[in-house]
């Protein structure tokens, strides 16, 4: 019989070992806290590649000093628009700056209707529908999107240029979880990919080129060439979209200048985050609610359909009762890590 080579977990336990490799780390408590509960959250949720394996990269940038572990963000409202936010990350990760935010623009949002907020000098490493889902909870429905290094060819080209540039949408529905959308505008997520090539597995056609701009299933080939948008020119449309929302509206880094300046220590670079939020008791129309689940209901309802998120929400459920299953050497190398103390 194979050896088990995994260990199961609770959540509280998965937050504790992140918290604890943060602080050896240059995390000081609340950058260590934040971190620590977006990681814990993606492995109740079954989103392993924004879970512990992005610890090794979070450390790799606290290390190389190129992320600040006590960044203290701020944020400050535009006077020329007052339901702008601006935040400044400080040079910190992005959990905390959003958690700091979030207050004020599901403040300013429910007054004004509409509120739009630009993260800047960030560094965002972990899963967007955690950053949406807390507004959908609060009632709002939430647009956001972020920037990455080049990765991704645009239709047509063998060079990386795109980020694989997320973008997560989530709607409220009350007395029900939020239906939340996240999803990469390459064919894959590139974590998934790594994590792909890590377990030996291949990864579907259409997902990536090689070194030599030759289709390949094979993962590892896939991170050393370029990965490929999804739906072709469409989602290399999206992409771009999201790299003049998140870098080129609110003044910071498009995927390529992020490259000419990052250390390439394998953590995130600095760039840029956009979201909006909108009120949707305020465009009148006070059915909304009952009107979308009706809509959605059918939806899903239909034979093969299920609603966007609904498997994370499955998995949160089940890995709160039976417990959160992390791969041994995932394990191992986490507590590998040197400490700074």
């Amino acid at each position: 019989m194979a050896q088990d080579t995994t260990g199961t977990f609770t959540k509280g336990q998965i937050f504790d070992l992140a918290f604890d490799c943060l602080h050896r780390n240059g995390c000081d408590d609340e950058n260590a806290r934040a971190i620590a509960d977006n990681i814990a959250r993606a492995e109740l949720d079954g989103c392993a590649s924004h879970g512990l394996f992005r610890l090794p990269g979070y450390v790799a940038a606290l290390r190389s000093e190129k992320v600040d572990g006590a960044a203290r963000p701020h944020t400050a409202v535009s006077q020329k628009a007052p339901s702008v936010l601006k935040v400044d990350a400080a040079g910190g990760f992005a959990p905390l700056a959003l958690e700091v935010a979030r207050p004020e623009l599901i403040s300013l949002t429910k007054k004004m209707g509409i509120a739009a907020i630009g993260v800047v000098h960030v560094h965002h490493f972990s899963a967007l529908w955690a950053d949406v889902e807390p507004l959908a909870e609060a009632g709002l429905v939430a647009l956001a999107c972020t920037a990455y290094l080049p990765a991704v060819a645009p239709v047509g080209s063998s060079t990386p240029f795109f980020g694989t540039n997320p973008m997560a949408f989530a709607w409220p529905r009350k007395g029900k979880p939020p239906m939340v959308i996240d999803q990469s505008s390459a064919a894959m997520a590139r974590g998934e990919v790594m994590i792909a090539a890590r377990d030996g597995k291949d990864v579907p056609e259409g997902v990536g080129l090689d070194t030599d701009g030759q289709p390949t299933t094979d993962p590892a080939k896939v991170l050393e060439g370029v990965m490929l948008p999804f739906g072709g020119h469409k989602g290399s449309a999206i992409a771009l979209i999201v790299e003049l929302l998140a870098a080129g509206l609110i003044g910071e880094s498009f995927s390529v200048e992020a490259k000419e300046r990052d250390n390439a220590d394998g953590g995130p670079p600095r760039g840029g985050m956009f979201m909006m939020a909108i009120n949707p008791d305020m465009f009148g129309d006070e059915s909304w609610d009952a009107h979308s689940n009706t809509f959605l209901t059918k939806l899903e309802n239909l034979d093969g359909v299920r609603l966007p998120g609904q498997r994370r929400i499955a998995n949160r459920t089940n890995n709160a009762e039976h417990g959160i299953r992390v791969k041994q050497e995932l394990l191992d190398t986490i507590r590998s890590l040197p400490s700074l103390e």
